[in-house]
């Protein structure tokens, strides 16, 4: 497990091999606060949102709650008096095994890397226009499954469905083009009502923090089937989440200006008048072990703010424990994507790997782990915790 500094104070769900009941623990360094116990006993008017052991009772609180429990963590944790208290609740992170930390309710993924959308536009589309029209108009994006969340760790198995080969026979299978997409998600907690948009400047009174995503992608799968709808089977298989979900209070030194736009945009998305939502956050991506890529965040072109406007301007409401992703994250160096269909060229061109192989898309077997650092306070540096998974053979012969 990721170790994290006293001023990250991620929230996740866990069990231990003595007790299998869902817990919220707090990381603190190498070690998990149950904080499920402790609440009772140091702030017991709040021992109910911790109940369950999920995160859903504190997302659905809003930013009061969440304010006043991260405060009193912060203390306990700085307190030496609290720690009589504290210490027998305190679990190794190595013994522990870290549960889905939320329910999640909807789940939409958007497209918001310039860098990895004009990438993407160039290999499928050589003799046009990378970008389409719109996508510096408005932020693309589409709803997946939220069924098919699972937290990190979780096996990733090769999924199976219609493609079409390069002599234009359609086949089913297993994927032949499994890839990653680097991502960073972001967690709903105060709902919203259904008819009113939420607006750029409330996003912060709406998102509780931010996990790790891995957006499993069938690019075979996806190419046959996505015209005219968009993304379904070859993305619905599987998307992975970090199991610690750090809040949005802990990024205050990640904020940074988004990249200038040169396209104006409608008002509801107009935001350079206002305090900035980039994030100058750095990924690094692991493929059995050897880093591959290092996408940087900050150049994203949509910001979360706008993304959670854009998602909700016709009315739509969100719902506590909602998750959006912004897409993969990319930046314009050669080892700077976030996805394999970009290392590779889309697949044109396989890159080495120090074992004497080669890659252009995942192989069973393959481990990718994705982790990611902001900047924090006096010029140090916050984990942001990892994502992993490993991929299965398919498990359907038919």
């Amino acid at each position: 497990m990721t170790s994290f500094g006293l001023r990250t104070l991620p929230y996740g769900s866990f069990s231990t091999a003595q007790d299998p009941r869902p817990r919220v623990g707090v990381a603190v360094a190498n070690q998990v606060l149950d904080v499920s116990a402790v609440s009772a006993q140091l702030l017991p008017a709040y021992a109910e949102v911790f109940a369950s052991g999920t995160l859903d009772a504190l997302l659905a609180g809003g930013p009061d709650v969440w304010a006043t429990v991260r405060s009193a963590v912060e203390s306990w944790v700085h307190d030496a008096r609290a720690r009589a208290v504290l210490d027998v609740h305190f679990h190794a992170a190595d013994a522990v095994r870290m549960l889905a930390p939320f329910t999640v309710a909807d789940y939409v993924d958007f497209y918001a890397s310039e860098q990895h959308a004009t990438a993407v536009g160039r290999i499928f589309r050589p003799d046009g226009d990378a970008l389409t029209p719109n996508w510096k108009h408005l932020p693309i994006g589409y709803h997946g499954r939220a069924g098919t969340v699972v937290p990190s760790g979780t096996p990733i198995v090769r999924p199976r469905g219609q493609r079409r080969t390069p002599d234009g026979e359609i086949v089913f299978g297993p994927s032949t083009r499994l890839d990653i997409e680097a991502e960073v998600g972001f967690v709903v907690g105060t709902p919203s009502t259904l008819g009113e948009p939420v607006g750029l400047d409330d996003f912060d009174q709406h998102v509780f923090g931010i996990v790790l995503v891995n957006d499993w992608s069938a690019r075979d799968l996806q190419a046959w089937e996505y015209v005219p709808l968009g993304p379904f089977l070859g993305k619905s298989f599987a998307t992975s989440i970090s199991p610690w979900v750090v809040p949005l209070a802990a990024l205050e030194h990640a904020r940074v200006a988004p990249p200038v736009r040169d396209v104006p945009l409608l008002r509801y998305l107009e935001d350079s008048g206002m305090p900035p939502w980039g994030l100058d956050l750095q990924l690094q991506v692991r493929l059995n072990g050897e880093v591959i890529s290092e996408p940087p965040y900050a150049g994203m072109y949509w910001t979360p703010a706008q993304m959670l406007a854009h998602l909700s301007v016709n009315g739509a409401s969100i719902r506590s424990g909602d998750l959006y992703a912004s897409g993969t994250v990319s930046g314009p160096g050669q080892k700077q994507s976030g996805s394999m269909l970009e290392l590779s060229n889309g697949g044109r061109e396989p890159f080495p790997l120090q074992d004497g192989t080669t890659r252009s898309f995942l192989q069973d077997g393959d481990e990718v782990v994705i982790s990611a650092t902001a900047p924090g306070a006096e010029g140090t540096r916050i984990s942001l915790g990892e994502v992993r998974g490993v991929v299965h053979p398919s498990r359907s012969s038919t």
